[in-house]
């Protein structure tokens, strides 16, 4: 417990849902009320990994630029942040955190009146031969991402540069364009039929031919089974039960899981993902002293009516807005999310939100599917992109599954008209009567979503 009298807030995590969580209560709360104080192992906060392979790719400036607020600007609002401090241990019976400098390696144990667990995600790094080689990287911190770029500085110059991205997800794809506009021959092993589990394969068939047509070398069912190294220790290659494909560096893409070690010792709710379980209130389930937000918990989708694991930015803040305001005195609640997300390689726009169609057969949903092709804009008008579209509804009822979008300029963004007929609980006749912006410039007298909504309706009453 808190020695001063005030209350103390302890926050494990330094990035979106931390500091969101930590900035709202001091908002609501001055300091000598309570006394927050933020932990955090890197060397950044409240900064915004999905730019990274932006940074690395030379789209974007980094780090500075990926940061939203600095460590300084922090302490200037009352916050006690401890960078290059890990937290080891959890106590919750005793209401206390035990931490160790990373440089240092000094242990102490600190006391809390409320806690707030925002330990992110950690990326899926098999125990494979060779992992740990020189040259071969993860993204999820900024610190990551230096260390890509040192790497990358280090073969600057040299001659038919060749990197292998293993995995084909959201950072396997968006590495690969990186690499690729950086002077890498790029080539993507990935364990499944298709580029982009997130989308049904018939869709995820469509990036795959988009990144070949970019030249980016894609391999399905590589089941990636040691990396290689050279008389110098560092990577020389990527081995499958097939074939080695030579590589000067490695980028792991395979996706992330909740980092949830200390919850887990410490014996606190988890879920069939390995996330947090937490109230309405993101208070964890059983406590009511700890709270948890980001890519570390599960959330309830809206239209499954399960928990799932969604490693979102856009959630984490959410999160943290929502736990600084119930730890500050407030009130809020996250009620769930759909399932948005959206991506690029290249100029290829991919779009996804709700049910796949394995999600909904995997709940007991009976379902149809429509696909159509459009364009971005009126066909006559220049610069009209194609797009596919493909849409699920319930069987009968017509509800609003999930909607798919694979295309060019103006295409992904389109999909937030399903995420908010999703949220609603919208059936695709309401979809298709809904009354949307037109103009040539900016979509056909009938947009891409409404008319994939008016196949699903013909489907619907087919079924």
């Amino acid at each position: 417990m808190a020695s001063t009298g005030r209350e103390r807030l302890v926050v494990i995590g330094g990035d979106a849902a931390g500091m969101a969580a930590a900035s709202q209560a001091r908002r609501l709360k001055k300091p000598e009320d309570l006394d927050i104080i933020a932990f955090e192992r890197g060397h950044f906060t409240s900064y915004s990994a999905c730019g990274i392979p932006y940074w690395v790719g030379g789209e974007v400036d980094g780090p500075d630029a990926l940061i939203a607020r600095s460590p300084e600007e922090h302490r200037e609002r009352g916050i006690d942040l401890r960078l290059r401090t890990e937290v080891v241990e959890l106590d919750p019976d005793r209401s206390r955190v035990r931490t160790r400098q990373v440089d240092s390696g000094t242990e102490e144990w600190t006391g809390y009146d409320k806690l707030v667990i925002a330990t992110g995600a950690r990326p899926v790094r098999p125990p494979l031969p060779g992992i740990d080689a020189p040259g071969v990287h993860g993204v999820q911190t900024l610190d990551d991402g230096q260390a890509l770029l040192d790497t990358l500085g280090r073969l600057e110059g040299d001659h038919g540069r060749r990197a292998v991205v293993v995995g084909a997800g959201y950072i396997g794809v968006e590495m690969a364009e990186a690499l690729l506009l950086r002077g890498y021959r790029v080539t993507v092993l990935n364990r499944g039929e298709q580029p982009m589990s997130t989308l049904d394969p018939d869709m995820g068939r469509l990036v795959h031919q988009a990144m070949d047509g970019l030249g980016i070398e894609t391999v399905a069912g590589a089941e990636v089974t040691k990396i290689l190294t050279g008389e110098d220790g560092t990577v020389r290659a990527v081995a499958t039960d097939d074939a080695e494909y030579p590589a000067d560096v490695v980028v792991l893409g395979m996706g992330v899981a909740p980092e949830t070690t200390l919850a887990r010792d410490a014996g606190l709710p988890l879920g069939s993902f390995g996330g947090l379980l937490t109230d309405l209130s993101q208070r964890v389930r059983g406590r009511e002293d700890i709270w948890a937000g980001g890519d570390c918990v599960e959330v309830l989708d809206l239209v499954s009516g399960r928990e799932r694991h969604l490693p979102l930015g856009t959630h984490a803040n959410k999160h943290g807005q929502v736990i600084g305001a119930n730890v500050g005195g407030g009130y809020a609640t996250f009620p769930g999310a759909v399932g948005t997300a959206v991506s690029k390689v290249c100029d290829l726009e991919i779009a996804r939100t709700g049910l796949r169609e394995k999600d909904a057969r995997a709940v007991g949903l009976q379902y149809v599917t429509a696909t159509i092709e459009a364009t971005s804009r009126a066909g006559y008008y220049p610069g009209a992109a194609p797009m596919t579209v493909k849409m699920i509804a319930e069987r009968r009822t017509g509800r609003l599954l999930g909607c798919q979008i694979v295309g060019r300029e103006g295409a992904a963004k389109r999909v937030d008209i399903a995420a908010v007929a999703l949220t609603a609980g919208m059936t695709v006749e309401q979809i298709v009567a809904l009354d949307l912006g037109y103009a040539p410039p900016f979509s056909p007298v009938w947009d891409p979503v409404q008319v994939a909504a008016r196949k699903a309706v013909a489907a619907v009453r087919a079924g």
